[in-house]
């Protein structure tokens, strides 16, 4: 831990052949989680690189699959980022935070309407955290939606027996993200990777385009993710591939993203199927198409 990021910028870190930890792996329920898609994604992680960047690191299915030694980390949504930051530097806090919560539909929506009165700023920040993943593994179908207020509004799931808590889970993610140097954020995209250069690796994973006018799912946060936020993500990604990054990005299989993804001197695509189980709607749920987006400085994989 005596070396900072900045001062492993020009060192070549062989992550993918250090010791892992099985019991490192996502902590919440997230929509569009990639741990169904983790052997596919692997194959076009490259083999080395410097320092590793997920600016929208969601539950971290990748994060924790590669577990590298330097990353830089961010997420929009504060309450997660949030959870992050507990989990790295309170674990057992935490457990004994969330531990005190009943299971029922009564205790569920008393701690929802937190965010709709002065309660949620009485919160410690363990309590805050605990509160979030309470809500995330009782809410229905695990989604984190807000309304336009930025109040939590995804109803009960009425689960028979939910897993709240992984003990084993919560403290092997805390030893990983103290023993590894990690920033994390709450930065917009962009920002977080502004120190991006030659010979790191991103990993984008950012709110997908739309299959249809109606599948928009915009309930993350207060903001937006809309055409002009994947322009401005395109955008980005010239300008990494300029610098040198290697990067690799999910997102939907959609005419609009393949059209701006089409300059094949700089990228290549993949379609993949996943599993979609988290939707609000029951009859939307099933294998659809996604897209893998890498560009032509994942030369060294093979």
């Amino acid at each position: 831990m005596s070396k900072t990021l900045t001062e492993v910028q020009h060192e070549t870190v062989q992550n993918l052949e250090v010791e892992r930890d099985s019991f490192v792996q996502p902590f919440l329920k997230w929509a569009g989680g990639k741990r169904q898609l983790l052997a596919t994604i692997r194959e076009y992680i490259p083999k080395s690189f410097k320092l590793y960047f997920e600016p929208f690191v969601g539950a971290g299915a990748v994060l924790f699959n590669i577990q590298p030694h330097f990353a830089v980390i961010s997420d929009v949504n504060q309450e997660l980022v949030n959870c992050y930051r507990i989990v790295k530097t309170r674990p057992h806090a935490l457990i004994a935070a969330v531990r005190v919560h009943p299971i029922n539909s009564k205790h569920f929506y008393r701690l929802r309407r937190q965010d709709r009165d002065p309660g949620l700023n009485t919160l410690t920040r363990v309590e805050r955290a605990a509160r979030i993943i309470y809500l995330n593994k009782t809410c229905y179908n695990g989604l984190f939606r807000v309304n336009s207020q930025g109040q939590f509004n995804v109803p009960y799931g009425k689960y028979k027996d939910p897993n709240i808590l992984n003990e084993e889970v919560i403290k092997a993610v805390s030893k990983y993200l103290k023993t590894a140097t990690i920033q994390i954020s709450t930065d917009d995209f962009a920002n977080a990777l502004e120190g991006a250069g030659r010979g790191d690796f991103v990993y984008l994973d950012p709110p997908y385009d739309p299959l249809s006018d109606t599948s928009s799912f915009t309930g993350y946060n207060l903001m937006s993710f809309g055409r002009e936020e994947q322009l401005r993500l395109k955008e980005v990604c010239d300008d990494l591939h300029r610098r040198g990054c290697k990067l690799l990005q999910s997102n939907s299989a959609t005419p609009h993203i393949r059209k701006l993804y089409s300059d094949r001197s700089k990228y290549s695509i993949v379609e993949v199927e996943a599993n979609r189980s988290i939707n609000s709607v029951g009859t939307s749920r099933g294998k659809i198409g996604e897209l893998l987006i890498y560009n032509n400085y994942k030369i060294d994989k093979s």
